[in-house]
C-alpha cells in the first residue's frame, strides 16, 4: 500500500476499516455535507493503494525539466507502477528511450510523430523510428495520427506520416498508440486498412462520440481515458461514453502535463498535471461507470501490461 501523502493542514486518522479519513478536527461542523463527501474522496484518493500504470506521460516535456526526479517520486508514491513516457517527434523520441533507460523496469517509451509535427516526416525520420522501435524498452510506435483541429501540419502531410507510421508498427510488430482529433473520418479509413495487420491499438486521449467510439471498438482497439472527464464543461459527453468502454478495452492516463484534473482540489499552483494525480482519474472513471476503484484499478492495469507486454517490477513508494 502506498504512504499516505497529505497537506500540512490535513489531518488523517486510520479508522475502524482500516482506511484513511479525515479526522473530526478537520470535518468541522460548518462544513456542508456535500463538501464532507468531497473531502472524504480526496482522503481516498491521497491513500491510493492500486498499482496503476499511466499509459501517456509527456514526461520529456520542458516543465518537467527542473523537478523530473521528484515528480517520478511522488507518482510511485501515489500508486503509480509505471508509466509510458510518450515520443511525439524526433528529438522527443529519442528522450523518452533516454528516461526509460535512465528508469529501467518503472519508466518505458513510444516512438512516434504527432501530427501536429508530420510536416517534419522523412526517409531520416522513419529509419530513426525504425531503431528505435527495435529497442526493448521502446513498447509502442507513436504518437501518431490525424489532428484537423488546428491544422499545424497539412492534411495530406498528417495522412502521410500516419500512413508510414502504421506501417512501422507492422514491420516492429508492436503496439500503435494512435491520437485522433477532429479527424475521425480520415482515421478510421486509413486505421482500418492496416488494423488487419496491426499487433494491437490504443486511441489515446479518447474524448469523442459514442459513435466514434463504437467505430474504434469494432477494430477491437483499447481506449485510453484521461482527466478530460474531470471537466465540466466539455467532458460531460465522455462520461456518458466511457460507461460502454468493455472492461478488457479501458486503460488510465494523465498525458501530462496537460490536461490537469479540473475537479483536482487543490489545483496545482503551477497548472502542471502530474503523473501523481492519476488516482484522481481513476476514481472519476470507476464513478463513471459505476464501479468500484479497485475493479478498474485492476482491470485497466492488468490491459495495460497485456498491452504493451511488460510486467509491474516496481510498487509504490
Amino acid at each position: 500500500m502506498s504512504r499516505l501523502s497529505i497537506e500540512p493542514s490535513t489531518e488523517f486518522v486510520l479508522n475502524s476499516f482500516g482506511v484513511y479519513a479525515l479526522s473530526p478536527v478537520t470535518l468541522r461542523a460548518d462544513l456542508s455535507e456535500r463538501n464532507k463527501t468531497n473531502l472524504m474522496q480526496q482522503a481516498a484518493i491521497h491513500a491510493n493503494p492500486f498499482q496503476l500504470v499511466d499509459i501517456g506521460a509527456n514526461l520529456t516535456h520542458s516543465s518537467f525539466s527542473h523537478d523530473l526526479a521528484q515528480v517520478i517520486a511522488n507518482a510511485q508514491h501515489k500508486g503509480v507502477a509505471a508509466m509510458i513516457v510518450t515520443g511525439a517527434s524526433a528529438e522527443g523520441s529519442q528522450a523518452a528511450l533516454a528516461l526509460a533507460r535512465q528508469y529501467p523496469g518503472y519508466l518505458y517509451a513510444t516512438a512516434g510523430l504527432h501530427p501536429h509535427h508530420a510536416h517534419d516526416f522523412s526517409g531520416d525520420v522513419e529509419d530513426l523510428f525504425t531503431d528505435l522501435l527495435k529497442h526493448p524498452q521502446v513498447l509502442a510506435a507513436g504518437e501518431c495520427g490525424l489532428d484537423y483541429n488546428r491544422n499545424f501540419s497539412p492534411p495530406a502531410d498528417q495522412c502521410f506520416a500516419f500512413e508510414r507510421q502504421l506501417g512501422l508498427a507492422i514491420a516492429a510488430n508492436k503496439p500503435i498508440f494512435l491520437h485522433q482529433r477532429d479527424a475521425h473520418a480520415d482515421f478510421m479509413a486509413i486505421l482500418r486498412a492496416a488494423r488487419p495487420k496491426l499487433k494491437t491499438a490504443v486511441v489515446h486521449c479518447f474524448t469523442g462520440t459514442e459513435a466514434e467510439l463504437e467505430d474504434y471498438l469494432e477494430l477491437d482497439c483499447f481506449i485510453g481515458i484521461t482527466g478530460w472527464i474531470c471537466d465540466e464543461r466539455r467532458g460531460t459527453q465522455l462520461v456518458d461514453c466511457v460507461k460502454k468502454i468493455p472492461t478488457n478495452r479501458i486503460m488510465l492516463e494523465t498525458d501530462a502535463p496537460y490536461l490537469v484534473p479540473r475537479t483536482l482540489k487543490p489545483q496545482p499552483k503551477n497548472r502542471r498535471n502530474e503523473p501523481q494525480f492519476l488516482p484522481h482519474i481513476l476514481h472519476a472513471v470507476a464513478h463513471a461507470r459505476g464501479e468500484s476503484a479497485e475493479e478498474l484499478a485492476q482491470a485497466s492495469t492488468q490491459n495495460a501490461c497485456q498491452f504493451f507486454n511488460f510486467g509491474l517490477t516496481s510498487t509504490a513508494a
